[in-house]
Order: structure tokens, then C-alpha cells, then sequence
């Protein structure tokens, strides 16, 4: 997959939630930039991508819920990219709680038992796993655990809100990045961020040294590490 002149190096990441809106944007950007010979997706199923797309990167399907039988489909990948979540509407809170913080805790000790060094995990704003709402409680609760299994560099982005185009329908959703859409233009990093921005600082991650083992960037930092990549097309 690396064109000559690439940074790929024989290099290798994989990507879980690949599936999402986030996801989604890190692929192209992984693929557009040409940084690793090898990209995996970890997902439950296998996605539906364009030719182009399917002939560059390989996809694991894992179950969930017995996910140390798929230690392999981890194996040997430098960095690990982590978009993976879903709502508490659609999981229930039970359900929220273990794919958001038991599905993602365990995946980041396969991907360091298999050699991973770097992993990148996609959090959001107001991570506590002392706040009293569950979303922030979980997702401060997965901070600590990812941070707690040793990789050598782990990289934590707490965007705000999302704006994106969903493929599926969330009405309610749908009139916040409206009116944030808006908002943004007078306070550019405060309440929101492109999906895109993310991707772009996620992959920038990759390609500036760390500060210390554990790096966490908040909405603002998330915002300005974005634009240390180009955007396609300049």
C-alpha cells in the first residue's frame, strides 16, 4: 500500500470503530497519508468499502464478547487507533458501559501483549470516572485503564462535540450541531469539532514525538494538532 516516498517504514496500525463517523474520517486520512504498510480493522463484522479502499487494508472480524480468543487479529501492530463507542439509546446503559469501557480496556491489553507501543484512544470532554454522569464516568474509567496497561506512548483526545454528517438518523443531534455549527464560527474550539480535525490529530499524534508516556488533548489542543496536518488537497 505505500507509494514511494511515503513514511510508512514497514509499519503497522490498526483501527477499531472504523465503522463510526470518526472512524470513518481516520481511514481516509490513514489511507490518503500513506503512513503505515499495513492497516487492520477490528470490527464485529466486516465493512462494506470501495474496491480501492478493500484492496488497502485488512479486516479482522472479532466477537466482543469472547475477544480474548481473537488475541491474533491485535498481534503486531505498532499503533493502535480507538474510535470504538455507542449511545446509551441504543445499547442501554449496560450495554453502553461494556462497549465503551470493557470492550475498549480489553483490546488496548491484547494490542500491548501482541507489541503494540502507541495507542490513540478517542475520549471526550469532561472525562471523569468521578462525574456523576454515566457517559463522563465511563469514559474517564477507560482513560484509566487503557493508561494502566503500559504502552509506551498513550495518547488520549477529548474532543467536544462531534460535527459531522451521520448516516443514521438523531434528530436531537442533528439541531445541537446546527446551533453549534453556527457557534463555532464565533468560538472556533470551545463546544465543537470536525470529525475530520480529529482524524487529522490522531494521525498527527503518530507523526510528532510524545510528551511523556500518557498525553491527554483536550478540545482546544485537538483543534491546533489538526492543523499540523494538511487538509487533503493543499
Amino acid at each position: 500500500m505505500a507509494a514511494a516516498g511515503s513514511d510508512s517504514g514497514g509499519r503497522a496500525c490498526f483501527v477499531l470503530g472504523a465503522s463510526g463517523e470518526t472512524g470513518r474520517a481516520l481511514l481516509r486520512e490513514l489511507l490518503s497519508r500513506q503512513l503505515f504498510a499495513r492497516v487492520t480493522l477490528v470490527g464485529r463484522r466486516r465493512l462494506s468499502l470501495g474496491e480501492e479502499t478493500a484492496a488497502a487494508v485488512e479486516q479482522a472480524v472479532v466477537d466482543f464478547e469472547q475477544l480474548s480468543e481473537h488475541a491474533a487479529a491485535f498481534r503486531g501492530h505498532d499503533v493502535g487507533f480507538c474510535c470504538l463507542g455507542t449511545t446509551r439509546a441504543k445499547a442501554g446503559a449496560d450495554g453502553f458501559v461494556r462497549v465503551d469501557r470493557d470492550y475498549v480496556a480489553q483490546a488496548a491489553e491484547l494490542a500491548r501483549a501482541g507489541g503494540c507501543k502507541h495507542f490513540v484512544l478517542q475520549s471526550s470532554q469532561g472525562a471523569n470516572q468521578d462525574s456523576c454522569f454515566l457517559y463522563l464516568r465511563v469514559k474517564g474509567e477507560v482513560e484509566n485503564l487503557v493508561q494502566s496497561v503500559g504502552f509506551d506512548r498513550c495518547t488520549i483526545l477529548r474532543p467536544a462535540v462531534l460535527l459531522c454528517k451521520r448516516r443514521e438518523s438523531r434528530p436531537a443531534e442533528w439541531m445541537a450541531q446546527q446551533f453549534l455549527g453556527v457557534v463555532a464560527k464565533v468560538f472556533p474550539t470551545a463546544y465543537s469539532v470536525p470529525v475530520e480535525t480529529v482524524a487529522r490529530a490522531m494521525v498527527a499524534s503518530v507523526l510528532q514525538p510524545g510528551k511523556g508516556n500518557v498525553e491527554v488533548l483536550e478540545n482546544a489542543a485537538i483543534h491546533e494538532l489538526g492543523k499540523t496536518v494538511p487538509q487533503e488537497g493543499t
